[in-house]
């Protein structure tokens, strides 16, 4: 198998005003969702309140969760009731699982979602990767 790995990316419209705008709730939300979705947890949720800076409404929280497979980050903005979420994993996870998750989590059915495979020459295996290597370089002689 070649490829890196899937990454979704969601954003999420009318959610719940409390839960974008609280720390802790978006810290519980990352601290959880990996085990949920069969991933390796292996630092604690970095999060932290953003004020806005020159635009005040854009206030919100931002988080991220390193896990083995690769990153889960969130960003919200409470006053629009507004978050994007990535997970990129090196591994294959359960996308709809994911997004029941997220959906149940932040009180909203309405999600924009994309994804796409990431690392498309990325070589999993040694064995893949050594028989490319020497397919280009006997097209170079």
């Amino acid at each position: 198998m070649i490829g890196f790995g899937p990454h979704l990316m969601v954003d999420g419209y009318n959610a719940s005003y409390e839960k974008l705008a609280s720390v802790e709730a978006v810290t519980n939300f990352l601290d959880m969702l990996p085990a949920e979705i069969e991933m390796t947890k292996i630092m604690p949720p970095y999060v932290f309140k953003y004020d806005g800076g020159d635009k005040p409404e854009d206030w919100g929280v931002s988080g991220f969760v390193i896990i083995a497979e690769s990153h889960i980050s969130i960003h919200t903005f409470p006053e629009k009731r507004y978050f994007s979420i990535d997970i990129f994993s090196c591994k294959e996870f359960d996308i709809d699982k994911a997004l029941n998750i997220i959906k149940e989590y932040f009180e909203t059915d309405d999600l924009e979602v994309r994804t796409t495979e990431r690392g498309s020459e990325f070589p999993r295996d040694i064995g893949i990767a050594t028989s490319i290597t020497e397919a280009q370089r006997n097209r170079l002689i």
